[in-house]
């Protein structure tokens, strides 16, 4: 359920292009819902359809269940007396136009988020920051793509005074349809790096796809660019660009990195206006990319430098991303296993490196990676050699190669179950283990055994 601000059927049946078969039109509705089961009075149930389920087969259901009414591609034969039912081309296109509608009656500062390495860790740390300053709507958790979107959009509400959404893609054209609802004030590409590159073919159709976020942006806003990505740097928009990084040509510059392993990091970061003395709880030198970023948006919205300062102090990890769990005998369960992609699994191995005690690493295999898919695992191999990591754990088939390239440290399983008797083996006292793959290979169940235990 997705509740939003009051709106009638008649106003509806405008912003989704469609037809009012039957039904009051001055029915007043409080709620989109796409669960058939949870809906209730005040709600219009929106059908949606995927691979495997059509929501439209609920529809009935869903109406017994107390929804005012329904949007419908595929019309019900018999229509329920009291109910309206609103007929629509395609219902997953008509949650876009009912969420580009509702974006336009909010006259707020929207930042639209994409990138392929740590849009939701950007995300986290720009809402972080926005929030000190603002009462600020952002993404929940990864709901990021043509359903999560809109969602998102719809939660807007007479309290808030800015919003932060993420955007994701796996194919060309998908930022653009969500920037279409979006329409942000100012657009952030994290990087341009290998995620999806299966599906999309090089680096370089990731970067025009990523741009797609500036065909929405408003002609007064801003881009916020990493400075340090030599693809970004290529990019050139009538609109104003800020590059973070810590490259000289940098305009937010990071200086005076400092790593206190898996207790975060420290460093300095300088604008036109003022110079940032920053502490940040989560670890990696990565992090570096979503503080500047931070600092550049909380500045393009009018924020003091001690309302910046705290938001970047306050920050929180999202889900299973680099989450420190601290377990008995200072054992340190490093979660980031929600996703993984050759960038962001190199970064977590040089945390886990800097780490005190015995050095674990659980790896999985990395998803839609196409032809480099056997390089992009060697080379996994190859850098935990590198860094002495004490123990390597590989999951999959294509981890498989992970551990052929460490062939003394490393240790191979097929799947989780098989792992798991040596894993815990391996989790001893004074130790450190990351844990870390594509959102697939589900190694959250190692996170959810290993803190159980």
């Amino acid at each position: 359920m997705i509740k939003m601000q009051k709106i009638t059927v008649k106003e509806l049946v405008c912003a989704v292009h469609g037809t009012l078969l039957c039904g009051n039109e001055n029915t007043v509705l409080a709620a989109v819902n796409t669960d058939s089961r949870s809906v209730k009075a005040g709600e219009v149930f929106l059908p949606l359809k995927g691979e495997k389920f059509d929501g439209h087969d609920y529809i009935e259901s869903a109406l017994k269940n107390g929804a005012e009414g329904c949007l419908c591609a595929r019309v019900p034969e018999t229509l329920q007396a009291g109910k309206f039912y609103i007929k629509v081309e395609d219902t997953t296109l008509a949650l876009k136009d009912l969420a580009s509608w509702y974006r336009g009656g909010f006259d707020i500062p929207i930042v639209q988020i994409t990138g392929s390495v740590g849009k939701t860790t950007t995300k986290e740390m720009i809402a972080s920051v926005a929030a000190q300053h603002f009462r600020t709507l952002k993404t929940e958790a990864n709901f990021n793509n043509e359903i999560g979107t809109p969602q998102t959009l719809l939660r807007l509400g007479a309290e808030h005074e800015a919003a932060v959404i993420e955007t994701g893609m796996d194919r060309a054209g998908q930022i653009r349809y969500l920037g279409e609802m979006v329409r942000p004030d100012i657009a952030v590409i994290t990087n341009v790096g290998d995620a999806h590159i299966e599906y999309l073919g090089s680096r370089e159709n990731i970067l025009k796809a990523k741009c797609e976020i500036f065909d929405h942006l408003a002609p007064s806003g801003v881009a916020v660019l990493n400075g340090d990505d030599a693809l970004l740097n290529t990019v050139s928009y009538p609109q104003r660009i800020v590059r973070c990084g810590e490259s000289e040509t940098c305009d937010v510059r990071v200086t005076d990195f400092s790593d206190h392993g898996i207790d975060g990091i420290a460093c300095t970061v300088t604008t036109e206006n003022d110079t940032y003395h920053l502490t940040v709880p989560a670890p990696g030198h990565h992090m570096i990319y979503a503080v500047s970023m931070a600092v550049a948006v909380g500045e393009e919205l009018g924020m003091t430098k001690e309302e910046i300062t705290r938001g970047v102090r306050f920050y929180e990890p999202a889900g299973s991303r680099m989450h420190v769990i601290r377990l008995p005998e200072n054992r340190r369960l490093l979660d980031d296993c929600y996703n993984a992609n050759p960038q962001s699994m190199a970064s977590s191995l040089r945390v886990l490196a800097s780490s005190e005690g015995k050095t674990i690493a659980v790896l999985g295999d990395m998803a839609e990676l196409g032809e480099l898919t056997e390089q992009a695992h060697r080379e996994m191999g190859a850098l935990t050699r590198e860094l002495g990591i004490d123990c390597v754990i590989a999951i999959g088939e294509k981890a498989k190669k992970i551990a052929e390239e460490n062939p003394v440290k490393a240790k191979w399983f097929a799947d989780i179950s098989s792992a798991m008797t040596t894993i815990k083996r391996e989790f001893t006292a004074e130790s450190a283990m990351l844990v870390k793959a594509s959102h697939s290979m589900h190694l959250e169940k190692i996170v959810e055994e290993l803190t159980k235990a």
